[in-house]
């Protein structure tokens, strides 16, 4: 089932649309990985559980009380209030850390608990498909789902904290809270965020995430990137076949073209969005903004042009990072990017390739051949507005206090 370019799509401010639910019966330890691995520590897997009592008893999840989730986030005050969106709103919450129970504020263990608006056009079924993937899944790059509650019309989902909310946040939002990610921080972001979905994507796994963006890669007190929200998620194509055909849902900007035109969803769906991401990263710019110059509303159709040549590639980098990469890590990391989002989808590599790639610019020392230095200087003598070439790498940031969440700034789109 597809839809074409041509026709309309609705948009809603929200984090997640519909999905229908349908997963696996997978654990495995992330830990347990290597660095670009995607295996998990099951040794078979166990027949897709279809029923909603199913899903509940194979999550491994706390199943909390209203009464307890109520108590934990102080009647779910408004000053606890970490983000909300289509779904509903996520409050800070305290949980014993042992027993799981409900605890004073500021004792125990901080909890993010999300709680769905009972008049929500999500729905029952994204809330589900929740606790069928996230109660299932365990990798150190996806959030740890801690728990759920189930009580009359309440449903609720109780996750791990993130201190420093979004990556979106970090990367678009001006202001004292969220300064801007220096290039390393970037790079190890987009580096276990890649981690979280080569998991996904592996051969026992198998789940394609399709809701992949910035506000959805959460980001611990050390800056280590977890995927959130899987609400659209959707396991992948088995047997000899090559997609799984569904309606079109997603986030307008970071969709790949042939899923929009066709509805044929594949990891390399996936891929192209990463692509979109790391183009956000270079540019410090959303994937769309109708904000920006006529011709610039759209980051991939603006920014793709200027990427594979090394003197007009400082027209789109984020000036904000000007003088702690070199040249020919900015141009690597462009050429990834360019490679993801490759308008056929054979082309484009897979995660665990992406991953591979990262690592070696993570790890590489940031150093250019003196001829490259040279050009570098003769070009800024004669264009003044573009920005040093080659610069050492700055340290990374010092973190800061932020108890922020992430919240929606891009629509949703769906058929």
């Amino acid at each position: 089932m597809g839809i074409c370019l041509s026709q309309q799509i609705k948009a809603e401010n929200t984090f997640f649309s519909g999905t229908e639910v349908n997963s696996r019966n997978v654990s495995g330890d992330g830990g347990q990985l290597s660095n670009s691995s995607s295996k998990v520590s099951s040794a078979s897997i166990p027949q897709t559980p279809r029923s909603q009592g199913e899903i509940l008893q194979s999550s491994n999840l706390k199943n909390f009380t209203f009464a307890e989730l109520k108590s934990a986030t102080r009647n779910f005050r408004p000053d606890s209030v970490l983000g909300e969106g289509g779904f509903g709103s996520v409050f800070k919450g305290w949980i014993d850390e042992q027993s799981l129970a409900a605890s004073k504020p500021g004792a125990g263990m901080v909890v993010a608990v999300k709680r769905l608006n009972q008049d929500g056009w999500q729905g029952h079924k994204e809330w589900l498909a929740e606790i069928n993937y996230l109660g299932q899944l365990r990798h150190r790059n996806l959030v740890k789902l801690i728990g759920y509650c189930l009580e009359d019309d309440h449903r609720l989902l109780v996750y791990e904290f993130m201190p420093k909310g979004s990556m979106e946040n970090h990367l678009f939002r001006r202001g004292t809270y969220f300064q801007p990610l220096s290039w390393n921080l970037r790079i190890k972001i987009a580096l276990g965020a890649a981690r979280g979905l080569a998991f996904l994507h592996g051969a026992e796994t198998k789940v394609i995430y399709r809701d992949f963006k910035t506000s959805n890669i959460l980001l611990d007190s050390n800056y280590n990137a977890k995927l959130s929200d899987f609400g659209l998620a959707r396991d992948g194509p088995t047997g000899d076949k090559s997609h799984v055909s569904t309606r079109v849902m997603g986030t307008y900007g970071y969709a790949a073209p042939e899923y929009l035109s066709t509805g044929h969803l594949t990891a390399k769906s996936d891929v192209y969005s990463f692509g979109v991401v790391l183009l956000e990263i270079l540019t410090g710019k959303k994937a769309i903004d109708k904000n920006r110059p006529t011709g610039e509303h759209n980051l991939v159709e603006w920014a793709k042009p200027y990427l594979t040549n090394k003197r007009r590639i400082f027209r789109v980098l984020d000036s904000r990072l000007e003088g702690q990469y070199s040249l020919g890590r900015a141009m690597k990391l462009a050429n990834l990017a360019l490679q993801c989002l490759s308008i056929e989808p054979k082309l484009r590599p897979t995660m665990d390739e992406v991953v591979t790639a990262l690592e070696q610019l993570h790890n590489s020392k940031d150093a250019e051949p003196k001829n490259e230095k040279k050009e570098s200087h003769s070009n800024r003598q004669g264009n003044p507005n573009i920005g040093p070439r080659y610069c050492r790498s700055s340290s990374e940031e010092t973190p800061r206090r932020v108890t922020s969440y992430p919240r929606p700034s891009t629509s949703q789109l769906y058929a």
